[in-house]
Formats: structure tokens, sequence, C-alpha cells
């Protein structure tokens, strides 16, 4: 597949050996290769989620209706609405309700952003909001002097309707000029500001706070930035599976061996309640691997969704390459912060995994494996990550049967996922294509510069 991004764009695809390669009317060129899902774009994220929602309906029968899943968080705050809260965060003596256990996963991320904004010394400097605010004038200049000089030249990707001399007043929003899209910078422009001037940008997500009314059919997309975005991987996920892989990969029984419950509610207090937890060697290993499961199965969704739930499912009814598409494709479809822990934990489960059977170190003595299989692993967490609303007690002995057969395939798919883990969370080039084909409908001011990034993140 060969697509033609130039200015004088007739035919936009024009088979070519089933290569993806995107053209640009500056001279270079970009062959889209495989990719890891947390290397794209916020924007590419959201689109991502709708591409595989249709090829997965193309390609493959769910067998059961099926919706994206929500984010379970509001949209994005103004600056200014940023720093009022933080103010009012540090003006708290004490939190009440819980920071990490038993929330949506989306509370406890932007709880964790909030801890590190406390914590992080070497940003207090920029904690004053005068400080930053008097900065808004500088870069408002800078943004205007840039567009100004980028104006007489079209961009490789712009529609032939935007030209310097249109009015306002006859501007539409499909054919608004550069400086009422994306906060008035054209992405052009992005790379010519400097460092300073491009995390400002980027804290003021690409959007004017003035511009969040102009434009409604566009609104959640103004709010999208066109960089990545940062690990969505909750605090005490991520500290227990590092302690895991440092501490706990030759323990054997990890996972299954019972640990001390006062322990680890004291370590889930620690978390709750908003602290700087620090584990090291003195925790044991067990204590933590408790502490791990105890969080993904107090969730109120689990980390699949209840919404993708029968359609995990109904993947074992597929064959084994089917399977593993399916699979892709609905992880595609998660929000991001439940894929990215999706895949911090798959990461962890599959180190362990590697760890299960006996082997011998360098001098030839013997090291015990710690028996914890892909098997064992799926059947321990598969309950915690994809399971349903729970029902009644009585109607848990009706639907008995039915129950211990989905929890066969409930085993079967995680399992799958811990066996592919590597594998599930590359974007492949076909994919890719579709996504930017979709924004080159929508976004096109922003294609180029997507493809710019990708082309110096190949190099």
């Amino acid at each position: 597949m060969f697509v033609d991004c130039g200015a004088e764009m007739q035919d936009p695809f024009d088979n070519h050996f089933g290569d993806f390669t995107w053209n640009s009317a500056l001279g270079y060129n970009v062959s889209l290769k495989a990719v890891p899902l947390q290397s794209l774009s916020e924007l590419e994220r959201v689109r991502l989620q709708d591409v595989a929602f249709r090829r997965l309906l193309q390609c493959h029968d769910p067998g059961c209706h099926i919706t994206i899943p929500k984010y379970g968080h509001k949209h994005k705050k103004s600056l200014r609405k940023k720093l009022d809260s933080l103010s009012k965060e540090k003006a708290k003596d004490k939190e009440t309700a819980p920071q990490a256990f038993g929330i949506p996963l989306s509370h406890v991320i932007s709880n964790d952003r909030k801890h590190k904004l406390r914590h992080d010394h070497p940003r207090e400097e920029h904690s004053n909001p005068n400080e930053l605010m008097l900065s808004l004038p500088h870069l408002s200049s800078s943004l205007k002097r840039v567009i100004r000089e980028q104006s007489s030249s079209n961009s490789s990707l712009s529609s032939t309707s935007e030209t310097p001399s249109e009015s306002p007043l006859q501007s539409t929003p499909d054919t608004a000029p550069r400086t009422r899209r994306r906060g008035g910078v054209s992405v052009d422009c992005i790379t010519d500001l400097d460092d300073s001037q491009s995390r400002l940008l980027e804290a003021l997500q690409l959007s004017l706070p003035d511009d969040a009314t102009t434009n409604k059919k566009k609104h959640q997309d103004k709010k999208l930035s066109l960089n990545p975005i940062y690990r969505q991987v909750p605090r005490v996920v991520d500290l227990c599976c590092q302690h895991l892989e440092k501490y706990g990969l030759q323990t054997v029984g990890i996972f299954r061996v019972g640990s001390s419950k006062k322990r680890v509610r004291q370590l889930r207090e620690e978390f709750d309640q908003g602290w700087e937890v620090v584990m090291d060697e003195e925790h044991s290993v067990h204590d933590v691997a408790a502490l791990l499961k105890e969080f993904l199965r107090d969730l109120p969704d689990p980390l699949l969704t209840r919404e993708l739930y029968t359609a995990f499912i109904n993947t074992i009814l597929l064959d084994d390459s089917d399977q593993q598409s399916a699979i892709q494709l609905l992880i595609f479809m998660l929000p991001p912060c439940n894929s990215d822990t999706l895949q911090r934990l798959l990461c962890l489960l599959s180190t362990v995994c590697t760890h299960a059977d006996d082997s011998l170190d360098s001098d030839g003595k013997e090291i015990p494996g710690n028996k914890m299989t892909s098997l064992n692993l799926a059947t321990i967490f598969g309950p915690n990550l994809l399971h349903k609303q729970k029902n009644s007690d009585k109607e848990f002995a009706v639907e008995s049967f039915a129950r211990a057969e989905e929890s066969s395939a409930v085993i079967s798919v995680v399992q799958r996922m811990i066996d592919s883990y590597e594998m599930l969370f590359m974007i492949p080039a076909d994919l890719q294509n579709e996504v930017l084909m979709s924004l080159l409908e929508t976004d096109p001011d922003v294609v180029d510069y997507l493809l710019r990034r990708k082309a110096s993140q190949y190099s």
C-alpha cells in the first residue's frame, strides 16, 4: 500500500507490494514499521481505539455486541484550573478518601500524578502560578512570530482552502486558518520552538483556553497531545512489579504462598494515605505479591473492562492466529491507563514464568525454579483481570456450570496474553496506516508532524 501525501494528491491509495510508505512534497518519505503502543501520541492512541474496533468487526466475529470502553476521567483541565486544584490539594492536611485501592483506575493515576507533584522537589521553582502565567505573553509572541514566518509556505498536508488571505469572518470550522486550529499553532511550528516553550505548549495541551468552545465537533481531539503521553501505570503496581522482579523471581510458589494479612494491610494503608512507599529486601515477596493481587481484585471495573468481557471470552473459539489478532485488537480498544497497566503486569508475569523451571548457574549449581508456569499464573490472575458484575449467591448456584466454563475461558485468554506478551503491544504498520488516514480526513495539519516524529524514532 502506497500513500502519497503530497500537496497535489490525486489518488491516496496505490497498491505497492504491501508496503506502507508516506511521501511528502518536502522530499522525505516514511515507511511505516511496527512500533510499541506507548510510542504513539495521545491523539493516535485515541484514533487507534476506533480503528481497532472497526478492524475487529471486519476481520473477526466477536459474537456479541461490543463498545469501546469509556475513559474513567473527565477532560483535562485548563492550566489555570490545574494550578488552582494543586493549590487546594496542598492546603489539605490529610486525604480522607483512599488514594489507591478500591477506586477507578483513572482516579488512581490522577492521585499518583498529584503525589508526584508534591514530591517532585526539582520542580518547586515552577510551583508559583504567577511565575508560570507571566511566561505566557512571551510564549504567545513567539508563537505568533513563528506562525507569520510559516504562513508564507504551505504545509505538505494542509488543505487547499487554507490561505493566509482568508478573512476570519468567512471561515468555517472545516476551512478555518491555522490560527484557529489546535490552539492556533501549526504543527510545523512545534519543532521550531525551544525546549522550554515546547514543554509549556504541552502543558497547555496544544489548545488555548479561549478556543475550547469555538469548535465543539473537535472538542476532544483539540485536547489531545501530539506527543507520547506518560506511562499510565499506578505507582503501587509499578513498585510491586519492580520489587518482585528484583527479589522474587526465584521464590517457589510466588503468588500462591500465603502472606501476612497485617503487613499487607499496613502497606495498603500507606498507599491509600498517599505516603512515599519504599520497598526493599526487608519486605516479604509474598506480602508484595498479595498486595498486587489485592489491588487488581478491588478495582471497581476489572482491568480488561466489563464492556469487553464477552468479546475476550469468545476469542477462544478462534484458531491460534486469529485469536492472537483478536486479543491484540481488544487490547488496543482499552483506555491508555488500562492497556499501560496491563502491559506492565504482563511484563512481570512473562518474566516470572521464564524462571518456572529449574536451571543451572555458571558453576553448574542447580537453581530451583519458582514453579509458576503461564498456566499457573493465568489461573491466579485471570479472575482478577477479567470478570463480570458479581451476582447473588442464588444466581451463582444456578449458573455454576456456565461460570465454570467461563472461568476456564478466562484462564485460557490470560495465558495466551502471557505467552505472547512481547507481540501484543506492537502496532503493525497496516493499523498505523489506518490511523494516519483517519487523521488525514479530520486533522491533515498534524499528520506531517507525526510522520516526521516517526522518521526520527526509526532513525
